[in-house]
């Protein structure tokens, strides 16, 4: 099958890549290479260096590829910058994935699947683990370009046919996430120590969070795409909630707990919550998750032991 991967040189997308590739698809990939790297793109795919806010650029790709099947990966991923500038974060996360859903049922794609946010768009809940009919309330701009786009996915399944999956994931880790920046406490945490610096942990260290290994959300994307029938919003997450402090300790074990729990402020309007029912996925799509927590650490430290720049 002919598939067009956004953000494929980059932390989940490259993954998936490597899934694709490996199940003998052909790939192409539009990446601007500004948070994603050149070492993640697998040889064996065609790789396009494009910016997605480049409305004239990637319809030439779309023309040229024609893709039965569209990934869509890349984003603006900082919650802070989107709260800070929501003008820009809505160019890259709603006009520019709008344009790429519009160019995929123009140029004849089948199939949409989008990588979305469950803690984002569900916000504090009570209701833990939360299910995908729970309302939807995103306190930041991020998260509602994230909703927004998943509203538009329904709009053009409903009237233009387009099939789609969006996959609303927990807080994904693993190894290639980008240590720099707002995503992924996992890789700042450990990008810190073993540098030998002490990472601060924001407030007391309660917010917890369901960290699904980037493995496991990789196949999860490949299943969206073996039940290509299947269309609509899925959770992917393990059901299971962690606060910060616990994965601290967790992470710190490779260190042989060297490293003393140090917290700073709080960060204003952080999320307390966020823990994902997965039962819908496991039921239309047969996936579950395959790490747990505790090894999913441990190879995302092994990675970035003999990765850290």
């Amino acid at each position: 099958m002919k598939i067009l991967v956004t953000g494929g040189a980059g932390f989940i997308g490259s993954h998936l890549v490597d899934l694709l590739i490996g199940k003998n698809h052909e790939v192409a990939i539009i990446d601007n290479l500004s948070t994603g790297q050149r070492e993640n793109i697998n040889p064996k795919a065609k790789f396009l260096e494009a910016d997605i806010t480049d409305f004239e650029k990637i319809e030439e790709i779309f023309q040229n590829e024609k893709p039965e099947v569209v990934y869509h990966f890349a984003a603006q991923i900082d919650v802070r910058k989107s709260v800070s500038d929501p003008l820009n974060d809505a160019r890259t996360n709603i006009l520019a994935g709008l344009n790429l859903i519009g160019l995929a049922q123009k140029y004849g794609a089948r199939k949409f699947i989008f990588s979305s946010t469950g803690g984002a768009i569900y916000g504090d809940t009570d209701r833990r683990p939360t299910t995908e009919d729970h309302s939807e309330w995103p306190l930041s701009p991020y998260g509602i370009a994230k909703l927004t786009t998943d509203k538009y996915l329904n709009y053009y399944h409903q009237i233009h046919g387009l099939k789609f999956i969006s996959l609303r994931y927990g807080n994904v880790y693993g190894p290639r996430q980008n240590p720099h920046g707002e995503a992924g406490v996992v890789a700042i945490f450990l990008n810190k120590m073993l540098k030998g610096d002490q990472p601060t942990i924001n407030g007391d260290g309660l917010q917890t969070r369901d960290y699904v290994f980037v493995e496991d959300v990789a196949r999860a994307n490949l299943a969206a795409l073996e039940n290509f029938d299947k269309i609509g919003i899925y959770n992917v997450g393990t059901g299971i909630e962690t606060d910060v402090n616990q994965l601290f300790q967790e992470i710190n074990k490779n260190f042989e707990s060297k490293f003393q729990e140090q917290h700073g402020p709080a960060k204003l309007g952080e999320q307390k919550t966020s823990c994902l029912d997965a039962s819908k996925i496991k039921k239309d799509l047969g996936w579950e998750p395959q790490v747990n927590f505790t090894k999913g650490i441990k190879k995302t430290f092994e990675w970035f032991r003999k990765n850290s720049k």
